[in-house]
């Protein structure tokens, strides 16, 4: 009884602490959608009260033992975005990667992702905004 009594106050913790152990956090990171899966995991966009929804891209690369190498580098934001809009953005993304660094990566994918650059979509719209372009 003291064990269940246990574990039932371990886990009441861990939700009262916000912390979370899901298959998808703890998975070993196999293959190049592993990766853009367990990024998924950490994304936590912005409060609509401090920016509006918009999509961003980063480029980043890892190193064998899955931490970040080099600087990771924006390469899009929404053009409508307002510089507000951006910052809150680029900081989110940058909370994303620290939760998820080191990657969990398994001994073959440590070896095929080291030093290959990702390019990284954070999407927090539902749909993109129709676009200028028109087809002849």
């Amino acid at each position: 009884m003291a064990r269940r009594g246990g574990k039932l106050l371990l886990v009441a913790a861990m939700l009262v602490l916000g912390v979370s152990s899901t298959a998808a956090e703890d998975a070993q990171v196999n293959t190049i959608q592993d990766i853009f899966r367990h990024l998924r995991t950490c994304w936590r966009p912005p409060s609509p009260a401090k920016a509006r929804p918009l999509d961003i891209t980063v480029v980043v690369s890892f190193n064998r033992a899955g931490d970040i190498l080099g600087h990771p580098r924006i390469t899009y934001e929404s053009a409508e975005a307002s510089d507000n809009d951006r910052l809150q953005y680029r900081i989110a993304v940058m909370e994303a990667l620290q939760r998820c660094t080191p990657m969990p990566f398994t001994d073959a994918m440590a070896g095929a992702a080291a030093g290959r650059p990702f390019a990284i979509q954070f999407r927090s719209r539902k749909t993109s905004p129709p676009t200028q372009e028109r087809r002849a």
